[in-house]
């Protein structure tokens, strides 16, 4: 049986009319502010902390328990929350488990807002964020310091496609009770089981894959059984939520996300190693291709890829050229995010730490989306030509 079945499968979620009972396969979507108490007891064990149920609706009501509820499972963690973006959910991650004084040692590959957030607010409250080589592994044990409280991954990175070897870096973390946190946003929770390889925090920007339709934002965070207690009375202060449309359609998501990323995973590589063969590019840069550097980590770690990759020209076009190639573009639209039906591109060059250097080239991301791979193909030919 697959994974993702219990999930699928079928849940009574009842409520009542005229004397009989209304079933559906789907949860209700519940909104609100107050939450009724069966009972004073109850409201006095609210008061005094002792109430293990949802006393307000800060606290995430019944739609938005059931998606934590089932990514947690996917995730093999203790704990997982909701957040109403990606960012959000780094973001409190860092808050939670931080404070002044502390170092973070963040790879620099990692998504550009959470390199921000670190660099122009955390170092603000006096945070030390130390930059680590985007291809790190076991001799990350240099850089840390009697200071080093907390790692954070992203492993591929979005932009660059560099990875980590976590079992190394988790090895070292755990033995110094430092925690481990990793944006697994690229493999999603069927591709890559980071609590499983020793990292302490999962997150994902839900908004790309497990949702699949670019229509919500949303983050998610899961938590070990470790440090599950401070996650959570972080996130309780802090009275964070998530709406509960967008939790609805996000465990929607998570019903056909093992159907979408195969359709997503076989067209990328139908497309990637095509362009490996073609005469104008110089690299394609995706995880599960062998002529990628880190290959062998990914064959060990991933148990599949997901449609996200980039390829570099072997000539140093102009940003005039780069232009009108991506202009010319019909079927791929030209916008930030991933992991929706929809094909994408973005264009740009990057900077990274450790051994593979994209030479300061223009790096060609492509969202590969739920369209004909041939038809996709046949965009990127008439574009090619205006190179």
């Amino acid at each position: 049986m697959s994974e993702s079945s219990d999930i699928i499968g079928w849940h009574d979620y009842s409520d009542s009319f005229g004397g009989k009972k209304i079933k559906t396969i789907n949860p209700v979507i519940q909104s609100g502010s107050t939450v009724l108490f069966e009972s004073y007891e109850d409201m006095l064990a609210a008061q005094n902390g002792e109430y293990s149920g949802v006393t307000y609706g800060t606290g995430g009501l019944t739609t938005q328990k059931t998606f934590e509820e089932a990514l947690c499972r996917l995730e093999n963690g203790h704990t997982t929350k909701a957040f109403p973006s990606g960012i959000s959910a780094i973001i409190n991650t860092l808050m939670a488990f931080t404070q002044s004084g502390d170092e973070i040692l963040l790879c620099d590959n990692v998504y550009g807002p959470t390199a921000r957030f670190c660099y122009t607010v955390l170092a603000k409250y006096g945070v030390k964020i130390s930059s680590l080589a985007s291809n790190v592994g076991g001799e990350i044990e240099a850089q840390i310091t009697d200071k080093t409280k907390l790692i954070f991954l992203e492993s591929p990175g979005s932009n660059t496609f560099e990875i980590q070897d976590i079992r190394a870096i988790t090895k070292i973390a755990n033995e110094r009770n430092i925690i481990t946190v990793i944006d697994n946003t690229w493999a999603t929770p069927l591709h890559l089981k980071p609590l499983d390889l020793g990292v302490d925090v999962s997150i994902h920007s839900a908004t790309k894959y497990i949702c699949g339709h670019a229509d919500l934002l949303m983050g998610v965070a899961t938590v070990n059984k470790k440090y599950a207690a401070i996650f959570d009375a972080f996130y309780h202060s802090l009275e964070n939520y998530t709406n509960p449309q967008d939790c609805y359609l996000a465990l929607r998501g998570l019903r056909t996300l093992e159907v979408r990323l195969k359709a997503h995973e076989k067209s990328a590589y139908e497309i990637a190693q095509w362009l490996e063969e073609h005469p104008l590019v110089d690299k394609v840069i995706h995880p599960g291709l062998p002529s990628h550097p880190q290959h062998d980590l990914w064959k060990r770690d991933f148990t599949g890829a997901a449609g996200l990759f980039a390829f570099t020209f072997k000539r140093d076009y102009s940003v005039e050229q780069i232009g009108a190639f991506v202009n010319s573009l019909q079927m791929f639209g030209l916008g930030f995010s991933w992991g929706g039906f929809k094909s994408l591109i973005t264009a740009g060059k990057f900077k990274r730490g450790g051994e593979w250097s994209h030479g300061g080239k223009h790096l060609i991301r492509l969202n590969i989306g739920l369209e004909n791979a041939n038809d996709l193909k046949a965009d990127l030919v008439s574009a090619f030509q205006r190179l």
